[in-house]
């Protein structure tokens, strides 16, 4: 433990939400520590896609993602992570598909999203010609190295004054006071960011807001293409999945359709996406089952899915798969954050859907001037 427990602000959970958090008080020259059951970042944080995707989210979740998007960039630099402004790709293989890109590309505008034929698609990405009607370019979504970001920036934290209490697991909270297995840390802001976690120490709001814990398959894999895949490439059912295309007219009809073809993806819940990595692998996904407790068993038929599904989407025969995992995120049915103030001054911030590496810099930016000004606000009352 280290000697110094009296902080401006202590965050518990050392994920991409807490980090963050972390991120925005040491700019502001807080003294930051933050708390974690574990010896390093593992979980969500380092199990997704390393995707940054901004322009297809819709209200908070978009001012979250655009608002992250120049601290994400920072941080690359200052931490030294890799990160790219790849924008992402979408291919329609029908045309309710593409009608559902080009309602959307009409919304949003040529900044945000670009309307491609078929050939310009073809041109762009090394995928097969079967079924294809045209697609969308999103230029400013962003990609980071999922195995490297988040740790990177802890590090750098570590390096830069912020306090790490590592393998120290917060059990107790009151105003002012964080209790741990190490001992009692103070200050007069707390944030919690504990990710699905969140049910093992304020349960009660975890349950008024159906958090679940959902799980998914996933895969990396050496794919032998004619080209390099230049960015990450959503598919049909990312238009199921997003909130930026909730809403449109024509997405009913390709939900309907894809329901009726695919029955066996719809009990998957199935995402066909893939994001090209550093290193020439590209990163599969991914599936979603809900639970309170995630099972830690997997069925192979998720897996089949999506190793099927790459070799049709890039036309080739085999694919070589060199790792596979359960990712583990929070999940609510009716809201992307859970954001609620147990106690004076301790705060619970939780992505409850798959976009915490998208929305974490802008949500914690928020969080934390909110926050804080609550705090400036309580101290006058108290002068006066």
């Amino acid at each position: 433990m280290h000697k110094n427990t009296n902080y401006d602000v202590v965050i518990v959970g050392a994920g991409i939400i807490g980090l963050a958090h972390a991120y925005h008080a040491h700019q502001r020259g807080l003294r930051v520590a933050v708390v974690d059951h574990a010896t390093a970042v593992v979980g969500a944080s380092v199990q997704n896609f390393g995707h940054a995707c901004i322009t297809a989210q819709s209200g908070e979740a978009l001012r979250y993602a655009g608002a992250g998007r120049t601290h994400w960039l920072d941080l690359s630099r200052k931490a030294g992570f890799w990160s790219s402004e790849s924008g992402t790709h979408c291919v329609a293989r029908h045309d309710d598909e593409l009608a559902v890109l080009r309602q959307f590309a009409e919304v949003r505008g040529p900044e945000q999203a670009q309307l491609l034929d078929r050939d310009e698609v073809l041109n762009r990405l090394p995928i097969s010609a079967d079924g294809v009607t045209g697609g969308l370019f999103m230029p400013l979504d962003l990609q980071v190295d999922p195995r490297r970001a988040a740790p990177s920036i802890a590090h750098w934290l570590e390096n830069s004054g912020v306090d790490f209490h590592w393998r120290t697991a917060a059990t107790s909270f009151d105003p002012g006071v964080v209790r741990t297995t190490r001992g009692d840390l103070y200050a007069d802001t707390v944030f919690v960011t504990v990710n699905y976690d969140i049910d093992r120490l304020f349960p009660e709001y975890a349950e008024r807001g159906g958090l679940l814990r959902c799980r998914l398959h996933m895969l990396r894999a050496h794919i032998e293409l004619s080209t390099r895949l230049p960015t990450p490439l959503f598919t049909g059912w990312s238009l199921l999945r997003y909130s930026g295309f909730e809403g449109l007219p024509a997405v009913v009809d390709v939900a309907t359709r894809l329901a009726e073809e695919f029955p066996d993806y719809l009990d998957l819940d199935l995402h066909q996406m893939y994001t090209p990595q550093p290193d020439g692998t590209i990163l599969i996904g991914d599936t979603h089952i809900r639970e309170t407790s995630a099972s830690p068993f997997q069925s192979e038929a998720g897996f089949e899915a999506l190793v099927t599904e790459a070799k049709a989407m890039f036309g080739v025969d085999r694919i070589e798969v060199t790792e596979r995992w359960q990712g583990v995120y929070s999940s609510a049915p009716d809201s992307e954050f859970l954001l609620v103030e147990p106690i004076s001054g301790v705060h619970v911030v939780t992505v409850t859907t798959g976009i915490g590496m998208t929305t974490s810099l802008g949500l914690a930016e928020s969080s934390l001037t909110r926050a804080l000004e609550q705090n400036a606000s309580t101290q006058i009352g108290v002068d006066a």
